[in-house]
């Protein structure tokens, strides 16, 4: 197991002592990191004490420590995932071959846009949310909210550790760039549009926990299977904490459905419990999910099937040995297209080429394995509303759906029909309004806002009612 420096200026296990240009160049960048933190992540909460896991290992349990910390003097790191030095490329056209250490030349701009963009998220989701902490429902929420926002910050570090490390003077401007640029910034925004939406309130900040995190675990993932040994490493932990972020996400919606469904089990209107009905999660649900599979790509990729061929990408789980051909050179893959007379058609294409698709399959099972649950405590109340997934066709930007209008169910329908309706099936200014309306500071240990339900346990196996942030 690597050896974890905490007593280093910037913890890590990457041996950073032994490369003096290196940690000169990271000890640069993080004066310009702690700034970004300080003026544009959750500046108004530096001075409280939070109860922070950090990262002090990599090893399977016992990885994280947990204390009160103030969020500027958090430990971000630099930790990669265990792995052997023999490791093999285990997909694609240099599948047996031993995996790369260095990037090589040829793939060196298409590697450097994948760290960067995915680098890129990180902080956006920090600025996104940078202003929750005044309209939070409990204390247990407001920590859970910091510890996501400190590990988005830790993922930057591990980016821009592999620029820094691996691409020279160009990686060190992208290290850069990335504090530059700014969540909805009209003249340098970050780059996916779906991190330069606004997040006003807790709804939109657990199904972005609940979706956007999760297309994260799934790019993740795929990169961890990368024949680029760092960036496989390097992704192999960041999904150790994204754990986490799925958990908030997936709970939090869950809990607001299960505090309204409690309410209807009681004959109560939610909303003059300050609740949220059904219907807006709903239409929450349709927003965020549908904004999410867009990030998946095309289904349809050249760009996907070179990343594949080239052992930059995988599939899910794909050291895992599910998948019978390795290569993915012997099998189509089925789409259904629209044609330009109105229709939808089947056509096969080639399984590299659908590389994003069969990473969208996976991702939309197991957000459906989430809604599932959230729909069995509306089962449990005798609710009879459920919460339902549209669609993959349903609101999409990106892809072969682009430019062209769905129902929820699927169906393909005309723009008059999409204006009539469409309100219906995506949040509007009222709802939002609503909801917003509905985000009434807590920070009482212990209680909560009347439109969510506690959470089963605490954290660290300290009670729901600890004081998880104390004002200073």
């Amino acid at each position: 197991m690597s050896t974890v420096d905490l007593e280093a200026k910037i913890p890590n296990n990457v041996g950073l002592r032994d490369n003096k240009r290196l940690m000169m160049a990271l000890e640069k960048w993080q004066p310009k990191f702690l700034d970004w933190w300080k003026t544009v992540g959750p500046s108004d909460f530096n001075q409280h004490d939070i109860y922070l896991r950090t990262a002090v290992g990599v090893g399977q349990g016992g990885w994280a420590h947990f204390d009160y910390v103030k969020m500027p003097d958090y430990r971000w790191g630099i930790f990669l995932a265990d792995g052997p030095a023999d490791r093999k490329i285990h997909f694609g056209d240099q599948i047996g071959e031993q995996a790369w250490h260095d990037v090589p030349g040829e793939f060196r701009n298409r590697l450097r846009r994948l760290i960067v963009t995915q680098g890129d998220t990180e902080p956006a989701s920090v600025e996104q949310q940078r202003l929750l902490g005044h309209c939070c429902p409990s204390l247990y929420d407001l920590r859970s909210l910091f510890q996501v926002n400190v590990e988005e910050g830790r993922h930057l570090w591990a980016m821009v550790y592999l620029l820094q490390t691996h691409f020279g003077a160009d990686g060190r401007d992208e290290a850069e760039a990335m504090l530059e640029r700014h969540s909805g910034d009209q003249d340098n925004p970050r780059i996916l549009q779906a991190f330069n939406y606004p997040v006003t309130n807790w709804l939109d900040f657990f199904c972005f926990t609940a979706f956007m995190d999760r297309d994260g675990k799934y790019q993740l993932a795929s990169l961890a299977e990368s024949s680029f040994d760092p960036l496989a490493r390097t992704t192999q932990f960041m999904l150790a904490e994204e754990a986490y972020h799925l958990q908030t996400g997936e709970n939090g919606v869950g809990r607001i459905v299960k505090r309204t469904g409690e309410l209807m089990a009681q004959g109560k209107d939610p909303r003059k419990e300050g609740a949220i009905p059904l219907d807006i999660i709903q239409r929450y649900v349709n927003f965020w999910f549908t904004g999410s599979m867009d990030l998946f790509g095309g289904e349809d990729s050249t760009n996907a099937a070179e990343s594949f061929a080239n052992g930059l990408k995988g599939r899910y789980r794909e050291s895992d040995g599910i998948y019978k051909d390795p290569k993915a050179l012997n099998a189509n893959y089925t789409l259904e297209v629209p044609t330009g007379e109105g229709k939808l058609e089947k056509q096969d294409i080639p399984l590299r080429r659908a590389m994003n698709a069969v990473l969208l399959d996976a991702y939309i099972a197991d957000c459906k394995r989430i809604v599932e649950r959230w729909n069995r405590d509306l089962e449990k109340l005798g609710v009879s509303t459920r919460i339902a997934l549209p669609d993959r066709k349903f609101h999409r930007y990106q892809g072969v759906y682009a430019g062209f209008k769905f129902n929820p169910a699927g169906e393909m329908i005309d723009e008059a029909t999409w204006t009539h309706n469409h309100t219906k099936w995506l949040p509007t200014q009222a709802d939002r309004d609503y909801v917003n309306s509905c985000m009434v500071k807590v920070t009482t240990p212990g209680k909560f806002a009347n439109y969510i339900a506690p959470p089963q346990q605490g954290v660290n196996d300290k009670p729901v009612e600890f004081e998880y942030v104390k004002f200073h």
